[in-house]
């Protein structure tokens, strides 16, 4: 005899009958028990008396149930998905099917059969695990750089970014600074202080932000370096960009540990406000640093001297490029129309490319062989451009310069598209084509009025 599946209620059911059967239990209590009528434990009773434990097994255990897919529909399915919609989920999948096919399955019916042949992995099986990274060795070797955008006043003031840089090695808060948004400029403000305190080190390590890496790797105009690298490659600094957050997941880290403590000490201090919150950055990070801060494995710091004169630093942490001299000493330069004053330098230029050099102070500087021009600028129409394309980090700075711009002014008219100019009717009816009859008139009284002038000029 072989062996017998059965549940735990069934194996429950064997004990209190047998009880019942040797008269342990009366039918009324078995009936409590069991959470039975009275006549069907005697049914039940019957069963296990004729046939034993084996009466009290379910009928339909090892049996097909009755609503169960007939398995050439299956194998069906996952051919047309195999075959043609491999990449899809199983909750598309099945819609598509229906759509395209006729085939009615449940999405979770159709999940389990993808599973099954491998087709669809779940979300635990599809779960990357990221290795660690085991540090630099060298204080200044790799610096890892990053913006967060926090509310780190909290309902006190308004949102802002702060700029980390965290040595790898050690992670040691090497610079902090609160901006409004994470763009270029600011990334400049932060790296002169940095340089200024530790000098230069090997390399940044960065995400994709396109600060530090030009997005489209493909383009045929521009130098394929954003004016972050630029800087940095002038200085002989190297950025690195990673893969994913996880790969830099050091200052990814440090931003979560600040954005619980820096807020709460900054509410401490009372402090509301971007240039109060730098100021006190400083002591911050002296306690921060003596808390966390490791021991790298290597003595060595491997920053070196910065060795620039202020004014080239000034030209190195700018937006630099180059126009074309039109005929007229005219170029255009974010939506304004530069004219060079007319000199002996300035007439050789038509025909050539001149170099810009833009500062944060909005200073504009045009420059030919290091010799800067005198210019004068036209079209100074400063706002934001009608469905301007914003990234997600600088919103919140540009929504704060359109409130400040609607509170000045009422936004100018101006007209969409290429469309005509509107019709004003003026109040008179047009005469209409003329008949032919109208136009033989006037052709024969034009013809009299030549020859009667021609007549008299005769006499």
């Amino acid at each position: 005899m072989g062996w017998v599946v059965m549940s735990e209620r069934e194996l429950n059911r064997i004990e209190v009958l047998s009880q019942v059967e040797d008269g342990q239990l009366s039918v009324e209590a078995a009936a409590n028990m069991l959470n039975l009528t009275r006549r069907q434990v005697f049914r039940v009773l019957r069963r296990f008396r004729e046939d034993g434990p084996v009466g009290l097994r379910h009928k339909a255990r090892g049996t097909s149930p009755n609503n169960r897919i007939h398995d050439a529909k299956r194998i069906y399915a996952l051919d047309l998905i195999r075959e043609n919609y491999a990449d899809f989920g199983p909750t598309l999948a099945a819609e598509t099917l229906a759509e395209r096919h006729g085939f009615k399955v449940s999405r979770e019916t159709l999940r389990k059969w993808m599973q099954e042949e491998g087709l669809w992995l779940s979300r635990k099986q599809r779960l990357k695990f990221h290795q660690p990274r085991l540090r630099r060795e060298c204080l200044g070797e790799l610096i890892q750089i990053d913006g967060s955008d926090h509310h780190w006043f909290e309902d006190r003031g308004p949102a802002c970014t702060l700029l980390v840089f965290i040595d790898d090695a050690t992670s040691t808060l090497m610079q902090l600074r609160f901006v409004r948004s994470e763009s270029t400029f600011s990334y400049f403000e932060a790296l002169d202080l940095y340089l200024a305190a530790h000098g230069r080190p090997v390399a940044f390590y960065s995400d994709k932000h396109t600060v530090f890496r030009v997005a489209n790797q493909a383009a045929k105009s521009g130098h394929g370096m954003t004016q972050f690298g630029r800087a940095l490659n002038e200085l002989n600094i190297e950025i690195l960009c990673a893969n994913s957050s996880q790969a830099k997941g050091r200052v990814e880290r440090a931003n979560r540990t600040l954005q619980d403590r820096l807020v709460k000490a900054l509410r401490l201090a009372g402090i509301s406000d971007i240039e109060a919150a730098n100021t006190f950055l400083g002591t911050f990070t002296e306690r921060f640093n003596a808390q966390f801060a490791k021991a790298p494995r290597r003595s060595d710091n491997l920053h070196r001297a910065l060795n620039i004169e202020p004014d080239r630093l000034r030209d190195v942490f700018c937006f630099r490029d180059q126009r074309y001299v039109g005929r007229q000493l005219t170029f255009s330069y974010e939506r304004k129309r530069i004219m060079l004053e007319e000199s002996e330098i300035s007439r050789g230029l038509i025909g050539k490319y001149v170099d810009t050099y833009a500062f944060a102070d909005g200073r504009l500087d045009i420059r030919w062989k290091g010799a800067s021009l005198p210019y004068s600028a036209f079209d100074k129409d400063q706002r934001v451009t009608h469905a301007a394309i914003t990234e997600n980090k600088h919103l919140s700075a540009v929504l704060e310069f359109i409130k400040e711009e609607q509170d000045k002014a009422s936004p100018k008219k101006r007209r969409a598209g290429k469309q005509r100019t509107r019709y004003e009717p003026t109040g008179r009816k047009s005469p209409g084509r003329p008949s032919k009859i109208d136009a033989y008139s006037a052709r024969k009284r034009a013809e009299r009025e030549t020859h009667a002038a021609s007549q008299g000029s005769d006499i």
